[in-house]
C-alpha cells in the first residue's frame, strides 16, 4: 500500500470512527476536550504507523485501543498526582473527609451520552449544535456551516467559544439528572437530525449518500425514544428518519448517480421502515405532538410513503403541512419546500411566484437548492434559457460532485 492510499484510508476511517472513539474516551477521562485531544493523538499515531505497517484489520478498534492507552497514561498521572495531594491534605488536616458524590443516572450509550453532555445549558443553542455536530458527526466546519446556512468562520468561532466556555465553567463529562434531560432535548434532537441529513444528502464529496451517518442517527433516535417514551417530538423525529431512510436504496442508481424523488422506483422503498415510521408518527400524535416540528415533517414524509406512485401523492396536503410548519418554525428553507409543493398542486407558475419572493433572502444567497428549484419551474414553463442559467448557478454553489453533475446535465438539457 502506498502512502497516499494509506492516508486516504485514514481519512475514511476517521470520518466514520472519530465520534465513537471520542465518546468512548470521554467516558474514561470524563472531559470532552481532553477526549478529543486523545483521539487526535491516536489519529496522529495512525498517520505515522499505517503507511509503514499497513492498515490494521479493524482500524476503528485500533484507534480506540491507541486512544485508551493514552487515556490510561493520563489517568495514571492524575492518580499519582491525586495521591500526593491527598497525602499532603492529610498532613494538613488529618480529620478532613471527602464527601461522597452521588452518581448521575447512566445513559448506556457512549455516543448518546456525548450528545447530552455537549448540549450543556451553559452553551447557547447554536454553540451546542455546532460543537456536537463536530464531535458526533465528524463534520467539518464547512459542512456544519452549510447545514446552518452560515459562514465557515462563524461556525469555527462558535466551536472554539463552546470549548472555551465548557473549560471555563469546568463542565465535567457527566450525564445530567433525568429531570434535566428535557431542557437539553431540543438541541439533542436537532443534532441527531442534522447528522441524519448529512448522511441523507452529503453537502460535499463524491458520494450522494453517507449511509453510516444515517444509520447512526436513526439508532440514536430509537435509543432516545426508549429513554423518553412520553416525549412526542422524539417519536416525531424517529418517524421522520424512518420514512426518509426507507428511500435510501432508490435514491442512487447503479452508477452512483442521484435519483430524484419523482423518478424513484418506489418498489425499492423499504416498506418495513415506512411502517415503523407511520407507527412512530401515530405515537407522536397520540401524545399531542401533531404540530411539533418533527411530527409535521414526518407527516409530509408520510404523504410520500403512502403514495404508491408519484402521481398519487397528495401535494395539496403537503402544501398545507408546510404552511403549518412555516407558522410553527418559520424558515426560508421551509418556504422553499412549500413552493415546490404548491407547484406540484397548482402548477409551476404558482411555485415560481413564491420562489421569486425568496430570491432576496440573505440566508439563501449561497443555497444551491434555490436556483435549482427555480430552474425546475422555469424549465416546466418553457423558459429554457433562464432555466439553464439557474441550473448552472446551482451547480456552481453545490460542493457535492454527484449533485453538480446532475445539475449540469439538467442545464445541458435546456439546449
Amino acid at each position: 500500500m502506498t502512502a497516499s492510499e494509506a492516508h486516504r484510508a485514514i481519512d475514511a476511517v476517521w470520518r466514520i470512527e472519530s465520534a465513537r472513539v471520542i465518546a468512548g474516551l470521554a467516558r474514561l477521562v470524563r472531559d470532552v476536550g481532553l477526549a478529543e485531544e486523545l483521539a487526535q493523538d491516536a489519529l496522529l499515531a495512525a498517520v505515522e504507523q499505517w503507511p509503514v505497517e499497513g492498515v490494521p484489520r479493524n482500524p476503528g478498534a485500533w484507534l480506540m485501543a491507541t486512544g485508551k492507552r493514552r487515556a490510561i497514561d493520563f489517568i495514571r498521572r492524575e492518580q499519582n498526582l491525586r495521591k500526593k495531594v491527598e497525602i499532603l491534605g492529610q498532613e494538613l488536616d488529618p480529620l478532613g473527609a471527602v464527601p461522597e458524590v452521588e452518581e448521575a443516572p447512566e445513559i448506556d450509550d457512549d455516543l448518546l451520552r456525548l450528545v447530552f453532555v455537549s448540549c450543556h445549558p451553559v452553551l447557547s443553542t447554536e454553540a451546542r449544535v455546532a460543537l456536537t455536530l463536530r464531535l458526533l458527526g465528524g463534520l467539518s466546519t464547512d459542512e456544519i456551516a452549510r447545514a446552518f446556512l452560515a459562514s465557515e468562520s462563524t461556525i469555527a468561532q462558535r466551536i472554539v467559544r463552546a470549548k472555551k466556555t465548557l473549560a471555563k465553567a469546568e463542565v465535567p463529562f457527566e450525564v445530567p439528572a433525568r429531570e434535566e434531560w428535557p431542557a437539553r432535548l431540543s438541541s439533542v434532537l436537532e443534532v441527531v437530525y442534522l447528522v441524519f441529513n448529512e448522511g441523507y444528502s452529503a453537502t460535499a464529496g463524491d458520494d450522494w449518500l453517507r449511509p453510516a451517518l444515517c444509520n447512526e442517527a436513526l439508532r440514536l433516535g430509537r435509543v432516545l425514544a426508549g429513554l423518553m417514551p412520553g416525549e412526542p417530538e422524539v417519536h416525531g423525529l424517529v418517524a421522520l428518519m424512518e420514512i426518509q431512510a426507507s428511500r435510501t436504496a432508490a435514491r442512487v442508481g447503479p452508477d452512483g448517480r442521484p435519483v430524484l424523488l419523482l423518478d424513484q422506483d418506489r418498489g425499492r422503498w423499504d416498506q418495513l421502515l415506512i411502517r415503523r415510521g407511520l407507527a412512530a408518527l401515530a405515537r407522536a400524535e397520540e401524545l399531542g405532538g401533531a404540530e411539533g416540528t418533527y411530527a409535521l415533517q414526518a407527516a409530509i414524509a408520510a404523504c410520500h410513503g403512502r403514495a404508491r406512485t408519484s402521481d398519487a401523492t397528495d401535494w395539496a396536503r403537503i402544501a398545507d403541512l408546510y404552511d403549518t410548519l412555516g407558522k410553527v418554525k418559520p424558515s426560508p428553507v421551509v418556504e422553499l419546500n412549500r413552493a415546490v409543493a404548491v407547484s406540484m398542486a397548482h402548477g409551476p407558475a404558482a411555485g415560481l411566484e413564491l420562489v421569486d419572493d425568496l430570491m432576496s433572502e440573505p440566508t439563501l444567497k449561497s443555497y444551491h437548492l434555490l436556483p435549482s428549484v427555480r430552474g425546475d419551474f422555469l424549465m416546466k414553463l418553457g423558459r429554457l434559457e433562464e432555466a439553464r442559467g439557474e441550473f448552472e448557478r446551482a451547480a456552481s454553489l453545490t460542493r457535492n460532485a454527484r449533485e453538480q453533475t446532475l445539475l449540469l446535465e439538467r442545464a445541458a438539457a435546456c439546449g
